[in-house]
């Protein structure tokens, strides 16, 4: 019987997911204090505010399936990369813990956010304490490479937070430019997943030239991620994405689309709506969209995400591995793009 698409990336997530899941959670068990983990496993959705487990958690650990397939590529193992899944996710997670404190998110997952459940204070130590943990799974492994993937860990670490820095500057600036929100996302999106795609190779003791090449494959995913989720933000059906049409320009946003179109010619309009500080109205926001279009945003996001993705193939094809792993690799990055649409 003939696999379709959609049962092939079913199993790789699974594969991904099982393999991950036990040592993730002893990780967190192992290396946060009891009341640390009690938010963690909260805001995972393994257990609920009284620390009593829950049946509903239904994560795809996109993420740690990345990075065991990146061990996979190098070894042709598995289990060698797990250490690399865990430390990915942790710092995941401790980064979705503090970007609900910073944007106000009171729910995530149909669940209230854990700062709301457990105070700032508890939902920022958690965090932390998430991301101190990844680099003691990687260097507790005594893998050959544990140094190396701890380091590149956490350089991957400050390039998203030094990403979700420059985010929240542009709040506040008229004059960003195209290649400075460029940056940001390749910073604050892509850092992660060109880590995640690469770090079990890392971790495993992989040639430096394969290490590089599968990073590469993951910036340039990250930056497809974040155009389309971009595109979303101002055209995607509510129905579709959970947000309202034009949410990210009722909160004036500096998102791609909108940046490339305020440094076109003749966005004075654009501008001079935008960049005000009065409130926008229905019919101001529907304008700043056609304006924002008309201005080639749109098409500039749309392009320039299809030049990313093509960019990623290319990353992939030059990394010579297996042709199985090569077409579970093309399987998750077509859900993290593709899903987005």
């Amino acid at each position: 019987m003939t696999t379709t698409p959609a049962s092939v990336l079913s199993s790789v997530l699974a594969t991904g997911r099982t393999a991950t899941e036990p040592a993730l959670r002893d990780a967190i068990q192992t290396y946060l204090s009891p009341e640390l983990a009690r938010i963690a496993q909260y805001h995972i959705g393994w257990a609920d505010a009284d620390g009593r487990p829950t049946s509903t958690w239904s994560g795809k650990l996109v993420r740690p399936t990345l990075a065991l397939l990146s061990s996979r590529a190098a070894n042709g193992e598995t289990a060698g990369g797990i250490p690399a899944a865990v430390a990915i996710e942790l710092v995941h997670n401790f980064s979705l813990l503090h970007d609900d404190i910073m944007d106000g998110d009171t729910s995530r997952r149909g669940r209230a956010t854990a700062w709301k459940v457990f105070g700032v204070p508890g939902a920022i130590l958690a965090g932390d304490a998430l991301a101190a943990a990844a680099g003691e799974v990687l260097l507790d492994s005594d893998a050959e490479g544990a140094a190396s993937a701890s380091a590149s860990l956490m350089n991957a670490t400050q390039r998203m937070i030094s990403g979700q820095g420059a985010d929240v500057s542009f709040e506040q600036r008229g004059d960003v430019t195209l290649a400075e929100c460029l940056q940001m996302a390749g910073d604050k999106t892509g850092a992660l997943l060109a880590c995640a795609c690469s770090l079990g190779a890392d971790l495993v003791g992989a040639d430096r030239a394969l290490v590089q090449r599968l990073a590469a494959f993951g910036e340039h995913v990250g930056l497809a991620f974040q155009l389309v989720d971009d595109l979303l933000g101002i055209w995607g059906e509510e129905d579709r994405t959970g947000k309202q049409v034009g949410a990210d320009l009722r909160v004036r946003k500096k998102s791609l689309p909108v940046v490339a179109a305020l440094n076109a010619s003749d966005s004075d309009e654009l501008a001079g709506l935008y960049l005000s500080s009065e409130p926008l109205s229905e019919p101001d926001v529907q304008r700043v969209a056609d304006l924002v279009e008309r201005g080639g945003g749109r098409d500039w996001a749309r392009d320039e995400a299809a030049r990313q993705v093509a960019a990623a193939e290319e990353c992939l094809a030059a990394a010579g591995i297996a042709d199985a792993v090569r077409h579970e690799f093309q399987e998750v990055a077509g859900f993290i793009v593709g899903r987005r649409f």
